[in-house]
């Protein structure tokens, strides 16, 4: 079981014929036969069914061929490891980013890291709630921005505080609950529909805040667009409150004080502390100790591309000398 194998196992499961895989690989068809037959012979099991001119993975090579992506991971792990360790740069970093971190505070971070010119090709995963951290766990991610769990009790990582962020409940002005008496309370909310995000963790347990026992809600996938339903007056909910700030300024949401205490989330950012950071991450690392790059990434700027309705006035752009890009 070579990797050359497992490339070979997969072109023939995915084009679903030997002929198939042979024009994607090369070698003639019967090449590739005589290869699957030795690795059928040395496991003692059967990985196609050829009974047809197509060639299905047996239930024995569809767990081979599952097992051949886990160990392909390890080895690419592996293959990163040595040439960290030889140049000290990463050849990739990918950073997960929670969905409240603010989108042009970590371009600025990006354009300033390229600045460098480093080898470390970069890769960004916006995540919600759980999912922040389970990119991390997982090995998807390097870098985690605005894990919303204590990530420091997971095993092999490391954590710092990022920052708080205040939501607030907010609807439009022509919602009921605009005109409802205050405080709102629960009874009253479950007669509406709640807005929310869907947790983007993969397997294990899910995040939920705000949301109320029996309450009908529309799920969507990104703050973006929770922030478009409540000013479409779809349903009503909590918005961090840097992204409400300029709608509630211009009158598009209105501001609701509930019965329950207001939320505040405390955000961290972690990475895995199975070795030493190479340049790459050493870098986001020292940006992120820097209390400016902090408050930059929890601060954000407003901007909802699908949303039909007049978009309130930008804040005037800082000097150079002052701008969020130097970080």
């Amino acid at each position: 079981l070579t990797p050359d194998a497992f490339r070979i196992l997969n072109a023939i499961a995915q084009a679903g014929s030997f002929s198939g895989a042979a024009r994607a690989l090369g070698p003639v068809p019967s090449a590739l036969t005589s290869r699957v037959r030795q690795i059928e012979e040395a496991l003692d099991v059967l990985l196609f069914d050829r009974r047809s001119r197509q060639a299905r993975p047996t239930a024995a090579g569809a767990e081979l061929l599952a097992q051949a992506e886990r160990l392909q991971q390890e080895m690419d792990a592996v293959v990163q490891r040595v040439k960290r360790v030889a140049t000290g740069w990463e050849p990739e970093l990918t950073v997960a980013a929670d969905g409240l971190i603010s989108h042009s505070a970590l371009m600025d971070l990006c354009s300033e890291f390229f600045a460098q010119d480093p080898p470390t090709r970069l890769r960004l995963r916006e995540e919600i709630l759980s999912g922040t951290v389970g990119a991390l766990t997982s090995g998807k991610a390097d870098l985690a921005l605005g894990a919303i769990l204590e990530p420091s009790s997971a095993a092999n990582l490391r954590a710092a505080p990022l920052g708080q962020v205040r939501f607030v409940s907010a609807v439009a002005p022509t919602h009921p609950l605009a005109r409802a008496p205050e405080p709102l309370r629960d009874a009253e909310l479950l007669r509406h529909r709640g807005i929310v995000v869907a947790d983007s963790v993969q397997t294990g347990a899910t995040q939920s805040f705000g949301l109320l026992e029996g309450q009908q809600t529309l799920t969507v996938s990104s703050l973006r667009a929770k922030l478009d339903a409540h000013l479409r007056g779809l349903g009503a909910g909590f918005l961090p409150e840097p992204m409400a700030r300029p709608w509630l300024a211009s009158g598009q949401l209105v501001a609701r004080r509930v019965e329950r205490s207001t939320r505040i989330a405390t955000l961290s950012y972690a990475w895995r502390a199975d070795s030493a950071p190479g340049k790459a991450l050493g870098w986001w690392l020292d940006r992120l100790a820097r209390p400016i790059t902090r408050r930059a990434l929890l601060e954000q700027r407003p901007s909802v591309e699908s949303c039909p309705m007049k978009r309130p006035p930008r804040p005037p752009r800082l000097p150079s000398s002052r701008r969020i890009a130097v970080i």
